[in-house]
């Protein structure tokens, strides 16, 4: 590896940069999502691998009325990592039973994954007042824009993709924005047998594989980068000492790759990862201790008949 340059614009340049200069090479799950990985993501959800998405879709289903009655009247939805916001309507068509409007401000790293969200809930609940906002989850400054009672909506397993220690900064960063008529409503994948867990991972029909490689073909296009991402096999993998799924784009061969704007040489050996993702499975007790540790109490959890997910209402202690 070689270096003679770090200056660009581009917004992912110093992830990137960072990443791929360190030993074991690693990039963040956050680079997934540009147009392209939103729609590819997108489309994991709908897969018959995928238990994620629908299994969080039926338990608010099932709790909606619960879980709106439990966070107010007048409520704002705020969710960050929205994503296309489909089980989100879910909640919104609960609120407008109980209100005549509602404020929901998606909050997203993907201008892809806002639009659609926005698509999404203008053409199916227009009395939702939809106010979009880009932002990474480090930066939660806007929250001090809408007045309690606010609901904040933290689901689809993201926190998953956080080390335990930053998923805990990040909810004491979110705790320090909320106030006593606030809830946060968090979902997380729980522990169960990796043959249900890996499928998720890598499916059958290789949606997951594209969604992976796709991060090598984003450097490619915005940084000048002369990856083939098919040199490179999706790897999908449990680790049980860490309780988390882990993703790896794996090189089937030595090969030289050059990200031009930011004057980086990579050499590649054979069988070198670059690791793109880890996705937690959690115990009851350890998000328990996540959400105490970070000022939160449980209010109420719900989940599934078998047990694989769980939806989390909690107040701040």
């Amino acid at each position: 590896m070689t270096a003679t340059n770090q200056y660009t614009d581009s917004p992912i340049a110093e992830d990137v940069y960072a990443g791929l200069t360190r030993e074991p090479k690693r990039l963040p799950a956050r680079l997934f999502y540009d147009a392209a990985g939103s729609a590819l993501f997108e489309e994991i959800t709908r897969l018959p691998e995928y238990y994620l998405t629908r299994t969080e879709a039926a338990i608010l289903t099932a709790n909606a009325h619960a879980i709106c009655r439990r966070a107010g009247k007048n409520v704002t939805l705020i969710e960050l990592a929205a994503g296309s916001a489909e089980k989100t309507r879910l909640l919104l068509a609960e609120l407008l039973r109980r209100q005549l409007s509602v404020v929901y401000a998606p909050v997203d790293v993907s201008p892809a994954a806002l639009s659609a969200a926005q698509a999404t809930i203008a053409h199916s609940l227009p009395r939702v007042r939809v106010q979009p906002i880009l932002s990474e989850l480090a930066d939660l400054a806007f929250l001090a824009k809408y007045g309690s009672p606010r609901l904040v909506l933290f689901i689809g397993s993201t926190i998953g993709n956080l080390e335990d220690d930053d998923a805990i900064t990040l909810l004491r960063r979110l705790a320090t924005q909320l106030g006593p008529d606030d809830r946060l409503l968090l979902g997380n994948d729980l522990v169960k047998d990796v043959s249900v867990l890996l499928p998720a991972y890598n499916d059958a029909q290789g949606v997951t594989a594209r969604f992976n490689r796709n991060v090598l073909a984003r450097i490619n296009r915005e940084l000048g980068g002369t990856f083939d991402p098919n040199e490179f096999t999706h790897v999908a993998c449990w680790n049980a000492a860490r309780s988390r799924i882990e993703m790896h784009l794996e090189s089937r061969r030595d090969q030289t790759v050059h990200i031009h704007d930011l004057g980086l040489v990579l050499e590649f050996a054979a069988g070198e990862r670059i690791h793109t993702e880890n996705s937690y499975k959690y115990t009851r007790a350890r998000i328990s201790t996540i959400l105490a540790s970070a000022g939160f109490e449980l209010e109420h959890t719900w989940s599934d008949e078998q047990g694989w997910y769980a939806v989390h209402l909690a107040h701040l202690r």
